[in-house]
């Protein structure tokens, strides 16, 4: 490593930590990454971890907001190598009598297969979906007048209810009703908790607007992308570099954190105010995961084909299912029944396995820190949607909350959001704070998804926090 001064280094290589160092880079700025583990990505990383040949993504694997991010889309990352999958539908929902919910890039597609709910969940969707772009752009402090001002100002309310009543007004039949609660469980929230309606209709809207897809040859292209471009920058990368204290930061003129408030304690925490030190303390992490990679010798032999269109499938059943799992995990309980969230790039992208073969991803939620082994679990839930997936199972391998901690320290016993995701505490990442990005220290700034606006590889945590220490090394 250059012992030159820099005018920052960015703790991290996850998605925020890359686009935080890049928008530093592009704004002049010397620039360096160091990354603990051997492997750059953080929560964006992939490897062959069943059998040879067969890509598994190790974190996140379905980019909805990565294909909308606004930053990212300002990126020449094609150019790098990127290149986005989009499946034949972004998302099924699979129930009990053989049928399935579809959300198409159409909202008049999906709303065709929601009987009589066609109407309500065109009225609803098809406002939001259509100020998508201006929504997304206004993260980036671009302001634009929506289109629809008063149809997204009463979207803005219901998305501040609990998903459950939100659905309970708004849909009559089952179809409707369980693709949204699949979409509003992503805020690992119980359906009966604000705000959770608003993920039901942020992942609703990204499906119309953007889609749901995923970067080819695995998410680790999505990682390696952003590391090529930082570099024509001039930005420099160092993985196998472990900060545990400021010591071990090079010297430079400001430091950005991709890392979570635990994690920024037992690095700087005796630079901080006794204040600021008490509030990270008080960071609340919410539930965590139980993962699951399988190598497969041919597709999921799903009962409704209709699922065999979608990369991603929901499986859970009928909403009263979804929030029984949900609050069970809420209750500090592992669901009997737990909702699987499961991705299926190989029918998409040929490279992610060899010819004839399948890989699939999948996770459920089980309570922060859990030790449970949710194996058996997971399999008789795609069982439940799928008679015969044990059969066609070549290899697998599980981690749970420990394991995923281990892989990348941000994932506190197992939460990928980076933190619970209550209104309160989805609003005011990490603490109530004017600037949420500076810390009481001058020159050193958070950037990770525990910081407006949240979770998911985006980038928005990292470009909004470079911003802030741009401000500073101007000064």
């Amino acid at each position: 490593m250059s012992e030159d001064i820099f005018d920052a280094v960015v703790v991290g290589s996850g998605p925020n930590g890359l686009a935080a160092a890049i928008e530093l880079a592009r704004n002049g700025q010397r620039v360096a990454v160091l990354e603990a583990e051997e492997t750059l990505g953080g929560g964006v990383r992939s490897s062959e971890i069943t059998l040879p040949g067969f890509v598994h993504d190790l974190g996140s694997a379905i980019h909805p907001l990565g294909v909308a991010s606004p930053f990212f889309s300002t990126l020449p990352l094609h150019d790098h190598g990127l290149e986005w999958v989009h499946p034949s539908a972004p998302l099924a929902h699979p129930f009990d009598d053989g049928t399935a919910a579809v959300l198409h890039r159409s909202i008049d597609e999906t709303a065709a297969g929601l009987g009589p709910d066609a109407d309500a969940y065109r009225a609803l969707m098809d406002p939001l979906s259509k100020d998508a772009a201006r929504i997304a752009a206004s993260l980036t402090g671009t302001l634009q007048a929506p289109r629809h001002p008063l149809s997204l100002a009463l979207g803005g309310l219901r998305a501040l209810r609990p998903a459950r009543a939100l659905a309970d007004g708004v849909f009559k039949g089952d179809a409707a009703r369980g693709l949204f609660a699949g979409n509003a469980a992503h805020s690992f929230l119980a359906l009966e908790k604000r705000p959770s309606a608003l993920f039901g209709l942020v992942l609703g809207t990204l499906g119309h607007a953007f889609g749901w897809p995923f970067p080819q040859g695995g998410a680790q292209s999505l990682t390696d992308a952003l590391v090529s471009y930082l570099r024509t920058l001039g930005g420099e990368v160092y993985a196998g570099a472990r900060v545990r204290s400021l010591e071990d930061v090079p010297r430079t003129r400001t430091v950005l954190f991709d890392v979570t408030p635990r994690q920024l304690l037992a690095i700087a925490g005796e630079h901080f105010t006794d204040g600021y030190r008490r509030a990270l303390g008080r960071y609340r992490y919410g539930p965590g995961v139980f993962k699951m990679d399988f190598a497969l010798d041919g597709p999921i032999p799903w009962t409704a084909a209709e699922c065999l269109r979608a990369g991603t499938v929901h499986l859970g059943g009928s909403l009263e299912d979804v929030a029984v799992s949900e609050a069970a995990v809420t209750r500090g309980e592992h669901p009997e029944k737990p909702f699987v969230l499961l991705a299926q790039q190989s029918l998409f992208d040929a490279s992610r396995a060899p010819a004839g073969k399948h890989t699939v991803w999948a996770y459920c939620h089980v309570p922060n820190g859990s030790t449970f082994d949710m194996t058996d679990r997971i399999e008789r839930q795609i069982e439940r949607f799928a008679p015969g997936f044990r059969g066609r199972i070549l290899a697998k391998t599980t981690a749970g909350p420990f394991d995923l901690q281990v892989q990348n320290a941000n994932l506190v016993g197992g939460d990928i959001n980076g933190g619970y995701m209550d209104l309160r505490q989805l609003l005011f990442r990490p603490m109530p704070r004017l600037n949420p990005y500076s810390t009481s220290a001058p020159g050193l700034y958070i950037c990770s998804s525990s910081t407006p606006p949240g979770g998911a590889a985006h980038g928005l945590c990292g470009y909004l926090a470079a911003r802030s220490a741009l401000r500073y090394l101007r000064n």
